[in-house]
């Protein structure tokens, strides 16, 4: 069931746009060519996109204009882009939910700290 807003007081009728498909961890879903993947994903009902490089725990959307790096995903194999800054194009491959590499975590591991 979708979460989108398709009728908007001030924005008007908003279904009239191109509907694409991607998929994100292997499940297909719909959105609308151009917007931004964080809001495709949002309307799908995604709300985890990725987890907390440290302790595990989910990470979603924060800011939604950039700034935070927390909806970082992996598209078509590329690691660490901004969901809410990426426009949302036919057969995206987006995956997600891994520990995305620091360079803080891995010197301390591999320094014995």
């Amino acid at each position: 069931m979708s979460q989108r807003i398709l009728i908007h007081p001030i924005l008007g009728n908003l279904d009239h746009r191109e509907v694409v498909t991607f998929s994100f961890d292997g499940q297909t879903l719909t959105g609308y060519k151009g917007e931004s993947l964080s809001a495709a994903l949002l309307a799908n009902g995604i709300r985890t996109l990725r987890v907390h490089e440290e302790t595990a725990s989910p990470r979603g959307i924060y800011c939604n204009i950039g700034h935070c790096f927390e909806c970082r995903v992996t598209i078509d194999g590329l690691d660490g882009v901004r969901a809410c800054l990426t426009p949302l194009v036919d057969g995206m491959n987006i995956t997600s939910g891994i520990q995305l590499e620091t360079a803080v975590r891995d010197w301390r591991k591999n320094n014995g700290k």
